[in-house]
């Protein structure tokens, strides 16, 4: 039995088992400072929102128009060829 080994019995103890960040302290108290901070100034800013409500709206429907087509170049009806 040698004496200057100070490592632990069981080899499987050695890995480090990280847990994720969310799960440590650090990581819940930055999700609750950032949520108090959403709620806050969606609070103090809702007035400024409700004013970009209308553009915000016409640019999501442009914006889906244009990713759903994926252009104009190719409006090809299946039902033509025949």
């Amino acid at each position: 039995m040698r004496h200057n080994e100070h490592g632990p019995i069981d080899p499987k103890l050695e890995e480090v088992t990280r847990r994720p960040f969310l799960g440590t302290p650090a990581g819940v108290a930055l999700c609750v400072f950032l949520g108090i901070g959403g709620v806050l100034i969606l609070f103090e800013h809702r007035v400024h929102l409700l004013g970009a409500w209308p553009l915000l709206f016409l640019l999501i429907c442009v914006g889906m128009h244009f990713f759903m087509h994926r252009g104009h170049g190719e409006h090809k009806g299946g039902s033509d060829e025949r």
